[in-house]
């Protein structure tokens, strides 16, 4: 049985990423604001900063003590030691442009690890949750065992911006692809991890990943048997993602061992 706390936090979250998906949605029906930040692709729109806004307002009823971290501008301190970390619109350019690869998601970390990620997917109404410490469920219902798939069968899911072709990223970049038989770049980097805890792509490796893209879905691919690390290679730090054997390649082909 997981920690009361835990399981707690874990219905907290649930609730609060289908409350901030469904409002994201709602927003998109009525038509989009889009801002851009530093890339064409990199972008913001009223609907991440009303989503973020719903669950701070929560957040900060629910549990005061903890520190809240949110994309969209969110950092307030905490006196309990655990902070949420929030993406309201996880793959907001597919979401801008009537994509439905996209998802709201949160995690929960403390001082030495995460504890939890929850992700909602509003296209399909699926809800993901799940730990190191807490078997990942998507809708409530157990994930099974990751599969560990032949290298040349794998399938990794990855972006990589062109200014970085050619570059000493853009080598480890091709490193890591000779450890998968094909790749996919769909956009959202938290609902690819969903894919690959339902057994439908193998890992995911990108760099430069900020903790609100890469906590929620670390802790759920935690959950069912997987592994996320951070691996510092080219100058950059990676996150790899996905089943341990497929991770453990990956990781050595960035570092060109």
């Amino acid at each position: 049985m997981p920690d009361p706390q835990l399981a707690a936090d874990a219905a907290l979250a649930t609730d609060l990423v289908r409350e901030a998906a469904l409002l994201a949605a709602r927003i998109r029906a009525e038509g989009l604001d889009i801002s851009h930040k530093t890339s064409a692709s990199d972008i913001v729109t009223q609907a991440d900063t009303a989503a973020e806004r719903l669950i701070v307002q929560q957040l900060t009823a629910e549990r005061p003590d903890d520190a809240i971290l949110g994309e969209e501008g969110t950092s307030r301190p905490g006196t309990s030691g655990r902070t949420w970390v929030i993406d309201p619109v996880d793959g907001t350019y597919n979401f801008s442009r009537g994509s439905d690869w996209w998802c709201s998601a949160i995690a929960l970390r403390d001082e030495d690890d995460v504890l939890l990620g929850a992700v909602h997917h509003a296209a399909s109404l699926r809800t993901w949750v799940g730990g190191p410490d807490l078997p990942s469920t998507c809708d409530g219902h157990l994930l099974a065992p990751l599969p560990e798939t032949p290298r040349e069968s794998r399938c990794a899911v990855t972006y990589l911006h062109p200014p970085f072709y050619g570059s000493a990223v853009g080598e480890a970049f091709t490193r890591a692809l000779g450890q998968v038989g094909t790749l996919r770049m769909l956009g959202s980097g938290t609902m690819d991890v969903m894919a690959i805890a339902a057994g439908q792509w193998d890992v995911l490796f990108q760099h430069s990943v900020a903790d609100w893209d890469r906590l929620p879905g670390a802790a759920i691919i935690r959950g069912v048997g997987g592994e996320s690390l951070v691996v510092p290679a080219a100058g950059v730090d990676w996150t790899v993602t996905g089943a341990p054997a497929a991770v453990a390649d990956v990781r050595a082909a960035l570092l060109d061992r």
